[in-house]
């Protein structure tokens, strides 16, 4: 195998007998062909594919690059699905469009296999241009990795029954520039242009959310636990939840919610749910430990799910993009219908109630709407000098010692500075005890990784505020952490913003080789984390 898409790949480079991740060499393999089925059916595809075409097949694509992405779906059975659907989309197309395709194409576009056994021989012999890091490969990375992460958005929206077709478009183009396209000035491009079409699909998903499910508010959560049996549901998918939530109203159970669907809780229509109980635990990386204390029923509805360990294997399910082998699995829903969770409500009832890990309580539901709301007092703060400025630290959380980093920044942090964050890098930071400002919290939590968009848009509407020409003139920096293609997008939507000075961590990725680092650390200003002490005087400067 060979997977470089992740932050903790091995030594900064890439996992070649098996994924840092727990992914084995035959999932990656796997994973490696869909994505080569994928291009190829872009390539019998094209920008100016009709409406009905693209909501045909603009969907699958971009569920099956979400299934694609770090700690999403570990299961070889699940991921040979997908590659049979994604063949039969080409068997379609090649029929539809014989007459048409280039001849020269090569077998990207016209593979098909006669057994599962020439799949398992085509996945294995799918080619390792990834290990030769050059410019041009470097940018299809980013593109490709990009790609995976806005079609992450797209396809929560789409649940929801959102969808832009533009954004379809541009995933077809992307992928068949990943393939076609080696000129290294028209890739940079497309790598800004991937920011763009990242804004948009981030755009689209906080609307699909909004709309279904009301504005965010401020919002205490409780973060011990009941005396009821529960059902803890993890990953990202609010649509899962709710439906949960409708399916247990009337039973004696409690639903707890666990690291980025905490901010589940923040919105009207699913907090109006009083069995929905609290947060427990903390970062998707500590579950093998919470998932066992838990004890009841666990729902990993997208990313991220671990190794799962033999003590709870029998009390997991898994739905929507995410899969482990061995692991029961709940399908999706039909046209009309929500999706079945009767047997996970069944086993939850035969279970004892979670063990207690920590009580309180902690903040949030700053999304871009509450803020707002509350501008006239952050003005006056800023305008007296008890707000000097504001520090993004959104982005993803990790196992590694290193990112140790994020919670000495914040402890260390001016009192005078006010956090904003989103995703599951929050953990390092969201049970600090650093009080408020008049009032306003010093970590102003928005949401998921999938809410980033709140924080883009927060830092528009106060530079038109403060009627300033350039984003960068705001009292904000940017001390971002990153591990999987989610957070990849996000950059890519902040650097198509103009957004410069960022500080990116806890390490640069393995993926772009230095040549294509240093273009974009010179046009974006762009920095690797270093030490609390050196950043803290860059981000207070």
């Amino acid at each position: 195998m060979f997977c470089n898409q992740c932050q903790e790949t091995l030594n900064n480079q890439g996992c070649t007998t098996k994924g840092v991740c727990g992914k084995s060499s035959v999932v990656s393999d796997l994973q490696d062909l869909l994505i080569y089925l994928l291009e190829g059916i872009s390539l019998l595809l094209n920008e100016e594919s009709s409406t009905e075409i693209l909501k045909k097949y603009g969907p699958f694509m971009t569920n099956a690059l979400f299934t694609t992405i770090t700690n999403a779906n570990f299961s070889e059975e699940s991921i040979l699905n997908y590659i049979e659907e994604a063949v039969k989309i080409k068997k379609e197309l090649l029929e539809k469009y014989k007459p048409t395709v280039d001849k020269n194409l090569d077998d990207i576009a016209s593979w098909l296999p006669q057994s599962k056994n020439d799949i398992y021989i085509k996945a294995s012999d799918i080619n390792n241009s990834f290990r030769e890091i050059d410019d041009v490969v470097s940018l299809k990375n980013l593109i490709l990795y990009g790609i995976k992460g806005l079609s992450a958005y797209t396809d929560h929206a789409h649940v929801l029954g959102f969808e832009d077709i533009n954004i379809y478009k541009f995933i077809i183009k992307g992928l068949t520039s990943v393939i076609k396209e080696n000129n290294i000035d028209k890739l940079l491009e497309l790598v800004l242009e991937t920011g763009e079409t990242a804004v948009k699909a981030m755009e689209l998903l906080d609307r699909a959310n909004t709309t279904s499910f009301g504005h965010p508010e401020i919002t205490n959560v409780n973060i011990g636990v009941g005396n009821k049996p529960g059902i803890l549901i993890s990953g990202h998918d609010l649509l899962d939840l709710y439906e949960l939530l409708e399916q247990t109203k009337d039973e004696d159970i409690h639903i707890y919610t666990h690291c980025e669907m905490l901010p589940a809780h923040y919105y009207p229509k699913l907090k109006a749910y009083k069995h929905l109980y609290g947060n427990y635990g903390s970062s998707w990386w500590k579950q093998s430990k919470e998932f066992e204390t838990f004890n009841g029923v666990i729902l990993m509805t997208t990313n991220c799910i671990t190794p799962v360990k033999d003590s709870y294997k029998n009390r997991i399910f898994t739905t929507g993009a995410a899969g482990y082998p061995g692991v029961n699995h709940i399908k999706d829903r039909e046209k009309g219908k929500q999706k079945d969770f009767s047997e996970i409500i069944n086993l939850a009832k035969k279970c004892p109630p979670p063990t207690p890990i920590e009580d309180g309580f902690i903040t949030g539901g700053f999304a871009h709407n509450q803020v707002l709301q509350l501008k006239d007092k952050i003005i006056e703060a800023l305008e007296k000098g008890k707000i000097k400025k504001f520090v993004v630290m959104a982005g993803c959380d990790g196992r590694q010692k290193k990112r140790e980093y994020y919670t000495d920044i914040a402890k260390s942090l001016p009192n005078d500075t006010v956090i904003l964050t989103a995703g599951c890098a929050k953990y390092r930071y969201n049970k600090l005890k650093l009080d408020d400002i008049d009032g306003i919290p010093r970590v102003l939590d928005a949401g998921q990784c999938n809410d980033s968009y709140s924080l883009a848009l927060i830092a528009l509407k106060l530079k038109e505020i403060f009627n300033l020409t350039d984003i960068n003139e705001l009292p904000i920096a940017y001390d971002i952490a990153w591990y999987e293609q989610k957070a990849v997008t996000v950059l890519l939507a902040l650097l198509y913003l103009g957004v410069k000075d960022i500080i990116l961590g806890p390490t640069l990725p393995g993926f772009i080789n230095s040549n294509i680092t240093n273009i974009i650390a010179e046009k974006f200003n762009l920095k690797p984390i270093n030490t609390v002490e050196k950043d803290l005087q860059y981000i207070t400067q």
